[in-house]
Parts: C-alpha cells; structure tokens; sequence
C-alpha cells in the first residue's frame, strides 16, 4: 500500500462499533427495521474494514522461500470478502424487511430521524479517512466506499423517519430498507466484480493492456512483442512480463531500465520482467508444430 493506513481503520472500527451498540438499542426501542438494517449494515462494514485491514497488514510483510511475491495477494482476498460479506448482508436485511410489510409496528419517528442523523455524520468522518488512497487502491477503496455507503444509507434512514412523522404510514420502514438493501447491492457489485478479477490474475482496470502493447512495440529496435502478460500481484501494484524481438540485438545499458520507468510512470506497472529475443521464436515454433 502506498500510505498507511493502519490508524485510520482502527479509529474507524471502534468508531462504528459504538454507533453500532446505539443503534441496535433504539433501534429495538423505535421498532424500527430501517434502523436494524442499517446497524446490520455497519456491522458488515466493520467486520470489512477488519479484513481489509487484516490485508493491508499482511501485505507489508516481505517475501519469504514460499511466498517469493510476498502476501500482496491477501488484500485481493480481503476486497473480495469484503464484497461477499456485502451480499449476505443484503440478503438478510431483505428478507427481515419483506416480513415487516405483513407485521407492521409502529415506529418511533422521531428517535429514528435523531440516531440516523448522528450516523450521517460517524459515517461520513470515518469515509474521509480514506478518501487519499481510494484511487490507488482498491481494498482501501472499498473501505471508502462502504462508510460512504453508510452516510448515504444513514440519509435514507433520516428521510424515512420524516416521512412517517407526518404521514404516520409505518410501511415505509419496510421500504426505506429495501432501498437500504439496493444502495448496498449497487454499491458492492463493482468491488466484487473487480476482486474477482483481480484473484483470477486478470489486467487490472487501471492499465490500458493495448496502450502497454503499442508503447513497447514502438521502443527503438522492437520488431515484435509477445506473450504480454500483464496481472495484479496486490490491490495496489501490478506486475507484467514481456518478450521483445529485437533483431539488432540487445539495445544496450539502460534499455531495460528505462522501460521499466517508462511502464511505472505511464501504466502503474511496478514489476516488470523482459525477455529479449534476436528473432521471434514463437513464429519459428509455430511455423515448425503448427502447421497441419
């Protein structure tokens, strides 16, 4: 990870574990389920937030005999528990929000409006502490996106509250969770999606696999470039490898090292493995196997 970000999850977990314990309480108190699923909501993110920073802690860690990249992999693994947590959560919150509209209670108004409104503001705090790393890293990002979440949810909540204090329509509860539950689904899918990429080693988002290809084709010598391979080894640095026919042979000192600058500063690839050829021997291979 670029920054630590160490304090900023400790600080964020207890925060919300308090404003959880509040929550379930007057939550029970209101007879609010719209309360109740966003307390469930928040527990998910901080069991999140546990993760991911379990992955941030486990990726500093050097490299050992067994693990020569070291356990950058872990926070890939933690951005997509994190995704997964996420869709249980919205699973269960549903399904106790579907059964509250055949078992309406009433709902006390004003408490709700009062305890959403402080979690607005929890939620919100606790998002601002990673908003620096948010665009580098995608496990930060989806602590980031989760408290941002939160703030949302905890506004929804709010306006539920309002509108049963003038309505007195209790079946909004209900709904306001359903939305809650929406919210969240939108929210996790694009994380989950990119974990998922991510695990399974393919290009990350942030790196153009084409402009890689064209940028190192139009390196002084380069006659062709294959097997390109370009993965994530963490949720903030990317590896690639690469084999360059050069026919004029190697282009001497400094060659290598200024692709490998070059590939950092344009595409965010930190390590970077080339293979020089004199001719392209995987046209040589195939022209020799592969022809019928």
């Amino acid at each position: 990870m670029p920054t630590d970000f160490s304090r900023a999850f400790a600080f964020g977990i207890a925060l919300n574990i308090i404003y959880i314990i509040v929550e379930v309480t007057y939550g029970i108190l209101a007879g609010s389920m719209a309360l109740l699923a966003d307390a469930g909501h928040n527990l998910s993110d901080v069991l999140g937030l546990a993760v991911a920073w379990a992955g941030a802690e486990l990726s500093k860690r050097p490299p050992s005999k067994q693990f020569t990249y070291g356990f950058g992999g872990s926070s890939i693994l933690a951005a997509l528990l994190n995704g997964l947590l996420l869709l249980v959560a919205c699973g269960a919150i549903a399904w106790e929000a579907i059964g509250r509209f055949s078992t309406q209670s009433d709902v006390a108004s004003t408490t709700v409006i009062i305890v959403a409104s402080i979690g607005i503001v929890i939620n919100f705090a606790t998002a601002m502490l990673f908003i620096r790393g948010q665009k580098e890293d995608i496990n930060v990002r989806g602590a980031f996106l989760h408290m941002m979440a939160d703030a949302g949810v905890s506004a929804g909540v709010v306006i539920g509250g309002v509108a049963i204090y003038f309505t007195g329509f209790n079946w909004i509860d209900p709904l306001v969770s359903l939305a809650i539950v929406a919210l969240i689904f939108w929210s996790t899918w694009g994380l989950l999606s990119e974990a998922v990429r991510m695990s399974l080693a393919g290009v990350p988002r942030n790196v153009d696999a084409e402009a890689v290809l064209s940028a190192l084709s139009a390196l002084e010598g380069v006659e062709t470039v294959h097997d390109l391979h370009i993965w994530p080894m963490s949720t903030s640095e990317n590896a690639m490898t690469a084999h360059l026919v050069i026919p004029g042979g190697h282009p001497g000192k400094g060659f290598l090292a200024d692709v490998q600058d070059r590939m950092k500063e344009q595409f965010a690839i930190h390590h970077i493995t080339i293979q020089i050829e004199l001719e392209d021997e995987e046209a040589e291979i195939c022209q020799n196997d592969c022809s019928p």
